[in-house]
């Protein structure tokens, strides 16, 4: 009864985070069963069958907040399962470990670009509620995210921070979107792993159980969090997930502790509490007076080239 109290809790909290960020249920949830003693495989095949389950829930409960573009769903969605399936059946059986700093890398950098995008210069067009994306832009990126998300995690942090960082799209409809999105891809990757690892994928329902309990509870909270706040913050907090959690893997990946390891955290979170501080001040001002932050420095700067022009006319 206490493990199956505390897998919800795990639930509750990594279904918080993905669904109001778009992103790190399966990356949280497979970190701490594999901290609990499950190799990555058993970890990954338990954490995506109870995310069937999570993001149906999260995917109803976010297009009643009307935070959902379906064809952005089905664009990405279909593509991502296809990855997934593929990914879980080849990766059952091999290490991705080499593969690790390679993408966490990437996620890195687009991660510091989504922070700052959203923070310091909004997207002009961070209110769109359909996505311009075609299928062709569209199906590749559904396509790696799938496979990588197989590993043990990725779906949202690939998808997400892509999209976020073209600024094409409200923030609250990409999250949607690539929440309902993910139902597919981890029923697609359920079934690879259970075609891959056997009865094997079964042996840890009560794991399945506890999380997808605490997802499917704390999942319309999120979805109503993610329909009202901000974009900036929103922008910005989930690119301070990326950042924090791939530097996580890359401290691990090179073998990288000690002094230098807390410096990197502290340096991370200190420049993402600015910036989350920064972005709130900016949600509370009106889309003029937010404009008038940047035109008022530029009008400055050339008053001040200016004036002693107008004063040798003088």
């Amino acid at each position: 009864m206490f493990n199956l109290l505390l897998f919800t809790l795990v639930g509750v909290g990594a279904q918080l985070v993905d669904g109001a960020l778009g992103m790190a249920f399966g990356v949280t949830a497979t970190t701490l069963l594999m901290i609990g003693g499950l190799g990555p495989a058993q970890a990954s095949a338990a954490v995506h069958l109870a995310e069937v389950g999570t993001t149906l829930a999260s995917g109803v409960s976010h297009w009643k907040f009307k935070n959902i573009d379906w064809k952005l769903v089905a664009k990405l969605g279909v593509p991502g399962a296809v990855g997934a399936f593929i990914g879980a059946t080849v990766l059952s059986g091999l290490s991705t470990e080499a593969a690790v700093p390679i993408t966490a890398t990437i996620l890195l950098a687009i991660g510091i670009y989504v922070a700052l995008r959203f923070s310091v210069r909004p997207p002009a067009v961070a209110n769109a509620r359909t996505t311009p994306h075609t299928a062709r832009f569209l199906s590749p990126l559904g396509l790696f995210g799938g496979f990588i998300d197989a590993s043990g995690g990725g779906w949202g942090p690939i998808t997400t921070s892509t999209l976020l960082s073209r600024g094409k799209t409200a923030p609250r409809t990409v999250i949607g979107s690539v929440s309902a999105s993910e139902f597919l891809v981890a029923s697609a990757a359920s079934l690879g792993f259970l075609i891959g690892l056997g009865h094997e994928s079964m042996g840890n329902l009560l794991v399945v159980a506890g999380l997808a309990l605490g997802g499917v509870i704390a999942a319309p909270f999120a979805a109503w969090l993610v329909s009202r706040v901000p974009a900036t913050l929103l922008g910005t907090a989930v690119g301070g997930v990326i950042v924090l959690t791939n530097a996580q893997k890359l401290f691990k990946s090179f073998d990288i502790t000690g002094a230098v390891t807390a410096a990197g955290y502290l340096t991370i979170i200190a420049a993402w509490a600015a910036l989350l501080f920064y972005a709130w001040k900016r949600s509370t001002l009106t889309p003029a007076e937010a404009e008038g932050d940047f035109t008022g420095v530029e009008l400055a700067v050339e008053t001040e080239l200016t004036e002693p022009a107008v004063k040798r006319e003088r």
